[in-house]
Order: structure tokens, then C-alpha cells, then sequence
């Protein structure tokens, strides 16, 4: 990026990977720099993922310039690490509207650029896409290459193994590429693997490695002997066995910001067949001072001031995540069998000062969602009390070890779901939509939403005292302000609470929405009710107001489909009462990303919103109240 008094640099040349790829190679590392600077200056004003993506600089340039994209199909995992995959694909300009609303996904998006072969918020899901990629070429005849990269935290979970192992059995022509940030190569240690995967990917080395496998295959105790040569050799140097066991040739590890190394060898391995496998090193937040020092507190960013780094004043009040964290060491400081569960979202999820405090009892087992709720399942059964703080769309991969593991043993197992409804500038693929709806229909299973942060406490305490699996869902954010208190009550299990008395209008408020349902109420002169509990639904309650009121209206930040008005309307059928019932919530599509409050007021789940709907119905009642008001 350029001011008006410098000349062009590099980057304002590339509008495409073809431009990319017209640059002498000596130039890609002055363009990274650029790019660089251009990455830092731009996720200061939007906020964003940004440590990823200054670790993936020079590997991004060194595909692009490498690969014919996007005829040759590149499989980023999640998008933390794309953001220098867009600036190069032609979305440069609109950098600066990046997770701002009818802007630039957060993520990959096929339907944004044809260079984003596969969409993806949740780890772990390249390898597959790229295999079928990579199947669908072949079954076709076509050429094309197919390269998945994947994050060393991404390669933890069982979906990644699950890929490898069906890869490679397949003998599938795929370059699967590590960008392995969690560890250093020693200058040593770095020149001499950066020379053997040159070599050993090159034409000679592959020439005569097949050419031996020709010969010596006819003479089955000399090709036995030369393989196993070939395999102590490259295992005393690199950690290839666990790869080659699944099927691929491995190359690295190699440094990852040497763009001579890495255009080597990526040429080379273009040129090979079959299943590969590279191992790239970086650093997270390569180039930027902050951000290498404190490369977690970088991944996702507020804006910032590029010059020092420090992060713009978050917005006062506690948020959901600290009143769950300060209840979490509060509980587990009462009751020793408490242990806290995360998958890979210590810090998102509120559990840095559990983990500082109790670490014997702090287990985060990677990006492993189906293993950590099956993990607390193991727990439970022998006697411990565990807390598995997760994200509700993460959540979404762990449900048949919620249903199977967990519900149908009836264990006590607390989930905290954080990120549940609308999360904002992350859009469709973290908004945490649908928890109510998976959730409500399982035996056994309690499941709260809180309408305030002391609330929310007093929920985790019921969840976490009651027998039997129970799930607490709160939003991303601040709550209305309500100070929370220090103990540890409980709340009776299934009971809503009426907090505004009207007439004609009830509305059933589940959750974070009790605000604007409140507000509406009091325009309206409507009954407003905090349902807290989803299930068990407060059914007295519901057929009560069913009986005094002309319309029910259901409010909630999930989906309409299935969601809590749903049990609301099942409620009433099994009772064979048939008032006029209005089901708010999220609309049947995904919510893109944007400002919270913005998203929510085009839901019409603001207290305009909620108001104009119920005047769009328009009962007797109502409509009396307007005309004499």
C-alpha cells in the first residue's frame, strides 16, 4: 500500500495470481514485505484474524506464483490464514471491508472468488474437500492440481486423520501442506532439511527412487533391505513415518518464509504424482513485533494502532465469557470434582484464569469437539463433575457424542455454550443459530438460556448442581448490565418467571432477547414473560397465558425452525388450545456477517422489530390500546 508521494510498489501491480506469477522470482520477497505492511495496516481498521496470515505470507506468494490457480484448485482450512490468499486474488480494494457488513467474508466464501475452491469457518475440513477434488479430477480426466493446506492445530483433529488415512489408501495424486507455526527450526537444523526436501523432491532423487522400486521389486529381499535403508535414513532426519505409514511421501520440514525453498520446491512436487505430503514451518505473526510476542492475543483482533499495537478500549461491562470464567474457578474452589473441558478456545471461552489456578484439572484437547464431550462422558462416569466450555456452532460437531455418550447415560455433564445467536463480524459460519433447536429434542437433557450475566451465573450453578445432563447457552458480548452476584443459587428446574403483567399480548422472551421484549411490552401494554428454561418448557405457565390472552408471541435468537417457539406451539397442540401464536427468531437462511445489533434490527429482533410484528397481526386487543392511547 502507497501514499500519494511514493512511488507504486509491487502489490499495486497484482490484481490477480497471473500478474503474480509475471514477477521475477527476486521479487517476491520485496512483495511480501508489502504485503505484509498492507495485511497490518488493514486488519487494524477492521479487526480481525491476524497473526495466521503474516505467518502465511510467503507460502501464499509461493503457491500463486507456482500453481495455475484457480485451474489448479488451492484448499485453505478454516481462513484464518487466507487473508493474503484474498489481497492476491483480486479483492485488494475491498480489504477494508472485510467482516463489515455486505463486505468482504470473513472467511473463504465460493460464492465471493473463484479462488476460494471450498468455504470453511470450522478447522480441520481441507483434506477432505481437496481429496473429492482431487477424485472428481481424476474421474473426469482432468489435469488440474489440487493442493490442501492445513494449520498445525487443525491437523489435531480426527476429521484431518480420518482424510490422510482414506488419501492415502486411494493413492490419490493430492499435496497435502502443513504450515506448521507451533514450532522453530534452528538455523542448522533448518539449512539442512530446507536442502533435502529439495532434494529429495527433485526430478533425480524421484527418478532413481521409482527406478529402484522397478528393479528391486524382482528381487523381493534386496527391495525389502532398500526400503527399509531409505526409511531409517529420512526418519533420523525429519518425523515422516507417521505420514508415510498413512500412504504419502514426505518432504520437510522446511522454512516457510525462504521463498527460494519453498518455489523449489513446490515445483517440484507440482511435477510428482500421488499422495504428498509437505511440512512448512512459519511463525506465527512473522514481520510484526506485537504479534510475534503475543501471537494468541494476535489470532483474532479488535482495531488496533498498527505503530504500537495496542487494541482499542474494549466496550465496559462483563461480558458472558467472564461471568462464566470467574464462575467456573468460584464452583471448582467449592467443589473438587469440577474439571473444565475445552476444545483449542482456552482464551474465547474464558478458561485463562481456570487454567492458571487449577491446571491439574484444565484439559484442552485440541480441535477435538467429539472427543471432548466423549472425554467428559468418561469423566462423569467415574465420579467427576466436568464443565466443557464450547462454541455453539461448534457444538454442531459433537452431537451424536452429546446424543449417544452423554444424554442417553444421563451424565452430569455442565456444557457452557458461548457464541450462541448472532455473533457478528464472523457471520454465517460462527453464528451460533441452531443450538436450541438440536438441542431441545434430546432426552434427558436441561437446557437454560439466560436473559442477563447474573442470571447466566445462577443458571451454570443450576446446570452444574443438577443431576443429569444440562447445557447453558449465552451470546457472544455484553449483557443489559446487571451486577452479578458472587453465590452459588439455584434456580427451581423448568420455571419461567412473569416480568411484566399486560393484557391481550403475552410475549415469551427465551434468553438474551428479554431486553427488546420488555421494551416492546411496555409500548404494547403486553404480558412479558423470561422463559429461562427451554426444556423442561414451563408448560403450566404457557397454557395459563394461553387461556387470558388472544395472541402468544415467542421470542428467541435461534432459529424459528424447530427453536424454543416451536416447543411453545407443541405445547399448546397437546393441550388442544389454539390461541393466535407469532414465532420470532432467526429467519430460515444464514445470517451474514455484520454489526450485531444491525443484523439483529433486520431479523426484527430489535424492539422496533419485535413491535411492528406484533401490530402486523393486529389482535382486537392491540388495536384498542393504540387508538385509546
Amino acid at each position: 500500500m502507497t501514499s500519494s508521494s511514493e512511488a507504486p510498489g509491487l502489490l499495486d501491480r497484482i490484481d490477480g495470481p497471473e500478474d503474480l506469477r509475471r514477477l521475477e522470482e527476486p521479487e517476491l520477497a520485496p512483495l511480501a514485505g508489502e504485503l505484509r505492511r498492507f495485511l497490518i495496516e488493514t486488519v487494524s481498521r477492521t479487526g480481525g484474524h491476524l497473526a495466521a496470515g503474516l505467518g502465511t505470507v510467503e507460502l501464499t506468494l509461493a503457491l500463486h506464483y507456482v500453481y495455475d490457480t484457480p485451474r489448479d484448485r488451492l484448499v485453505w482450512d478454516v481462513g484464518h490464514q487466507a487473508y493474503p490468499h484474498k489481497v492476491l486474488t483480486g479483492r485488494r480494494a475491498r480489504m477494508p471491508t472485510l467482516r463489515q457488513k455486505d463486505g468482504l467474508a470473513p472467511f473463504l466464501k465460493r460464492d465471493e472468488s473463484e479462488y476460494d475452491t471450498f468455504g470453511a469457518g470450522h478447522s480441520s475440513t481441507s483434506i477432505s474437500a481437496a481429496l473429492g477434488m482431487a477424485v472428481a479430477a481424476r474421474r473426469q480426466g482432468l489435469d488440474h492440481k489440487i493442493v490442501a493446506i492445513i494449520g498445525d492445530g487443525a491437523l489435531s483433529a480426527g476429521m484431518a486423520f480420518e482424510a490422510l488415512n482414506n488419501a492415502g489408501d486411494m493413492d490419490a495424486d493430492l499435496l497435502v501442506i502443513l504450515n506448521d507455526n507451533d514450532m522453530s527450526i534452528s538455523p542448522n537444523v533448518g539449512a539442512m532439511s530446507n536442502y533435502l526436501a529439495r532434494i529429495l523432491s527433485g526430478k533425480v532423487y524421484t527418478s532413481m527412487r521409482e527406478g529402484s522400486k522397478t528393479v528391486l521389486s524382482t528381487i523381493p529381499p534386496m527391495w525389502e533391505l532398500a526400503k527399509r535403508a531409505e526409511e531409517h535414513m529420512k526418519g533420523m532426519v525429519m518425523p515422516s513415518t507417521l505420514f508415510e505409514e498413512l500412504g504419502f511421501n514426505y518432504f520437510g520440514p522446511i522454512d516457510g518464509h525462504d521463498l527460494h525453498t519453498l518455489v523449489t520446491t513446490l515445483r517440484n512436487l507440482r511435477k510428482l504424482k500421488g499422495p504428498r505430503f509437505l511440512h512448512v514451518v512459519t511463525r506465527k505473526g512473522k514481520g510484526y513485533e506485537p504479534a510475534e510476542a503475543d501471537p494468541c492475543g494476535y489470532h483474532g483482533v479488535t482495531p488496533f494502532d498498527p505503530a504500537t499495537g495496542k487494541v482499542e478500549k474494549k466496550p465496559a461491562g462483563k461480558t458472558y465469557t467472564q461471568v462464566f470464567s470467574d464462575w467456573l474457578c468460584d464452583m471448582a474452589e467449592r467443589d473438587e470434582r469440577l474439571v473444565g473441558i475445552t476444545p483449542a478456545m482456552r482464551e474465547g471461552s474464558g478458561l485463562v484464569e481456570f487454567a492458571r489456578r487449577f491446571p491439574d484439572r484444565y484439559f484442552d484437547v485440541g480441535i477435538a469437539e467429539q472427543h471432548a464431550l466423549t472425554f467428559a462422558a468418561g469423566l462423569a462416569c467415574d465420579g467427576m463433575k466436568p464443565v466443557v466450555a464450547i462454541y455453539s456452532t461448534f457444538l454442531q460437531r459433537a452431537y451424536d457424542q452429546l446424543i449417544h455418550d452423554i444424554a442417553l447415560q444421563n451424565l452430569n455433564v455442565l456444557l457452557a455454550i458461548d457464541r450462541a445467536g448472532i455473533v457478528g463480524a464472523d457471520g454465517a459460519t460462527h453464528n451460533g443459530a441452531f443450538d436450541l433447536t438440536f438441542l431441545r429434542c434430546v432426552p434427558n437433557l436441561v437446557v437454560m438460556a439466560p436473559a442477563d450475566e447474573n442470571e447466566c451465573r445462577t443458571m451454570l450453578a443450576t446446570g452444574f448442581l443438577h443431576t443429569g445432563p444440562a447445557a447453558v447457552r449465552y451470546p457472544r458480548g455484553t449483557g443489559p448490565g446487571i451486577k452479578v452476584g458472587r453465590g452459588m443459587g439455584v434456580l427451581p428446574i423448568g420455571k419461567a418467571e412473569v416480568r411484566r403483567e399486560g393484557r391481550d399480548v403475552a410475549i415469551l422472551a427465551f434468553g438474551s432477547l428479554l431486553a427488546p421484549a420488555l421494551a416492546a411490552g411496555e409500548s404494547l401494554n403486553a404480558t412479558v414473560v423470561n422463559m429461562r428454561f427451554v426444556k423442561p418448557l414451563d408448560e403450566a405457565l404457557v397454557l395459563s397465558l394461553a387461556r387470558t390472552h388472544e395472541l402468544l408471541v415467542t421470542v428467541e435468537e435461534n432459529a424459528v425452525a424447530g427453536g424454543a417457539g416451536s416447543a411453545v406451539n407443541e405445547c399448546l397442540a397437546r393441550a388442544a388450545l389454539a390461541p393466535a401464536v407469532l414465532n420470532l427468531g432467526l429467519p430460515d437462511r444464514f445470517v451474514e456477517h455484520g454489526d450485531p445489533k444491525q443484523l439483529l434490527a433486520e431479523c426484527g429482533l430489535d424492539a422496533e422489530g419485535i413491535q411492528r410484528a406484533i401490530l402486523r397481526r393486529r389482535p382486537r386487543g392491540v388495536a384498542g390500546i393504540l387508538e385509546s392511547a
